[in-house]
C-alpha cells in the first residue's frame, strides 16, 4: 500500500481510500448537485479541528451548513427522531455522517427516517421491518473517524429502546452509504483509549466473522486479512500513531464490517447487555470479553483457530495461543481484561446472562450457547 496515493474500490459500496481524500468532499457534493448537507457527528468530534475544518471548508465552498450532534453514546430512538425533525425543519438535502459507529448509525437512522414516519422500531430487521423501506432516501455519505465498527460500509443500524435501552436493528440496501472517504488523516488524533477498544471491536468483527456459522467463503477470507492488519498495527496506533498503522486499522475495520455480514457470534451477544445495562463503550465491552468468547469457541474449531492464529501472526498450528494472545493483547493496549474493573458485579449477572441469551448475535455462534452458558461466561470474567 503505497501512503501517498489514493485509491477507489467498490465492496460493497464506492470506497475512496487514502491520504487527504476527504479534500474530495465538496467537488464530490457539487458533482451530485447537493448543496444543503447535515452533518451528523457526535458532540465530541464536533468540537475537533479536523471536523471544524471540514465544516469551515465546505461554507467556504459555498455550502449551507447544519450540524446534529445531539446523540447517546449508545444512541437512542428519541436521538433519530429528532435528527430527523432537523433534517426537515432546516431544509436538507443530504446526509453525512462524520465520526465512529455511533455517529455513522445515527446519521444512518435518520436518513430512514426522513421519508419513512411509521413508528421507527416498525422497521427493525429482526421482525421483518425491512419490507416497509419502500420510500426514497436522501443521499447519504460516510466518514469514518475511527478504525471499529466499520459502519461506513453496512447498510444497517443499532439503535436503542429509550426506556429498556433494548437493542433493534434497523436495516435496508436503500441505507448504504453512497460513497464512503476513508482518510487515515481523520484517524490520527484519536486518543489512546479509543484507538485501542474501537480497535478491539474491529478485530472481534474479523474473528466473530470468520467463526460464524454458515458457508460463505469469501467474507472468510477478507476476515482474516482484516485480522493480519489488525494485529499488525493496533499497538503501534495505539502507542505510537503514525499514518501506516492508522491505515491498515482503517482498512481492516473496514474489512470487519464487511466480513460480518455472514454473522457475529457470542462475544458480541456478551458485549451488547454490557452497553445496555451499564453504558458501557461497545469496543470496551468486546475488547473484555473476547478471550472468554473465544476459549469458549475453541474446541471442536481447532482447524479454524489454527488458521486465525497464523493470520495474527502466532505461527502454524498455534490456534490454541489464540486466547493467550487476545488476554495479552488487552494488557499491551492498556484495557482491562476483567468485568469488575468496569464496575459489574455479582448482582448484575443474571440480568446480564438473560439479556445476553436475548441477543440477535449468538445464534451464528458456531456452537449453540444458552442462559447458563451466558452466566458461567460473565462470571469466568468477572
Amino acid at each position: 500500500m503505497d501512503l501517498n496515493k489514493i485509491y477507489s474500490f467498490n465492496f460493497p459500496t464506492a470506497i475512496r481510500f487514502g491520504t487527504g481524500v476527504i479534500n474530495e468532499l465538496g467537488n464530490y457534493l457539487k458533482d451530485n448537485n447537493l448543496k444543503r448537507p447535515l452533518l451528523v457527528t457526535d458532540a465530541n468530534v464536533a468540537n475537533l479541528d479536523f471536523f471544524v475544518g471540514i465544516k469551515n471548508t465546505l461554507e467556504k465552498d459555498g455550502f449551507h451548513i447544519e450540524i446534529f450532534k445531539e446523540m447517546h453514546k449508545n444512541p437512542v430512538k428519541s436521538d433519530v427522531l429528532k435528527g430527523g425533525e432537523h433534517y426537515h425543519q432546516t431544509d436538507r438535502d443530504c446526509v453525512i455522517g462524520i465520526g465512529g459507529g455511533v455517529a455513522i448509525d445515527v446519521a444512518r437512522a435518520i436518513v430512514l427516517r426522513v421519508n419513512h414516519t411509521r413508528d421507527l422500531f416498525d422497521y427493525d430487521d429482526l421482525i421483518g421491518g425491512d419490507k416497509y423501506v419502500t420510500g426514497d432516501v436522501p443521499h447519504f455519505i460516510a466518514v469514518p473517524t475511527t478504525s471499529g465498527t466499520g459502519s461506513e460500509v453496512g447498510r444497517s443500524a443499532i439503535i436503542s429502546e429509550d426506556d429498556t435501552k433494548k437493542k433493534r436493528i434497523l436495516f435496508s440496501p436503500k441505507l448504504m452509504a453512497k460513497i464512503v472517504f476513508a482518510d487515515p488523516m481523520l484517524t490520527m488524533e484519536l486518543p489512546s483509549f479509543i484507538t485501542a477498544a474501537t480497535g478491539m471491536d474491529a478485530l472481534t468483527h474479523n474473528l466473530e466473522a470468520y467463526l460464524a456459522k454458515g458457508f460463505h467463503p469469501m467474507c472468510d477470507g477478507i476476515a482474516l486479512e482484516g485480522m493480519a492488519l489488525i494485529a499488525q498495527s493496533i499497538e503501534t496506533a495505539t502507542h505510537s500513531p503514525d499514518l501506516e498503522s492508522r491505515a491498515k486499522m482503517l482498512l481492516g475495520s473496514l474489512m470487519g464490517a464487511v466480513a460480518f455480514q455472514k454473522g457475529l457470534g457470542i462475544v458480541h451477544s456478551l458485549a451488547h447487555p454490557l452497553s445496555s445495562l451499564l453504558d458501557t463503550h461497545h469496543g470496551l465491552a468486546n475488547a473484555i470479553n473476547l478471550p472468554y468468547g473465544m476459549k469458549f469457541n475453541y474446541q471442536g474449531f481447532e482447524d479454524r483457530f489454527n488458521r486465525m492464529a497464523l493470520a495474527l501472526g502466532l505461527g502454524v498450528n498455534c490456534g490454541d495461543k489464540v486466547v493467550d494472545y487476545l488476554f495479552e493483547l488487552n494488557k499491551k493496549l492498556k484495557l482491562p481484561t476483567t468485568l469488575s474493573e468496569i464496575g459489574v458485579t455479582s448482582k448484575h449477572i443474571d440480568t446480564l446472562a438473560l439479556l445476553a441469551e436475548a441477543d440477535f448475535c449468538h445464534p451464528s455462534n458456531p456452537k449453540p450457547v444458552n442462559k447458563t452458558d451466558f452466566k458461567k461466561l460473565y462470571e469466568a470474567a468477572l
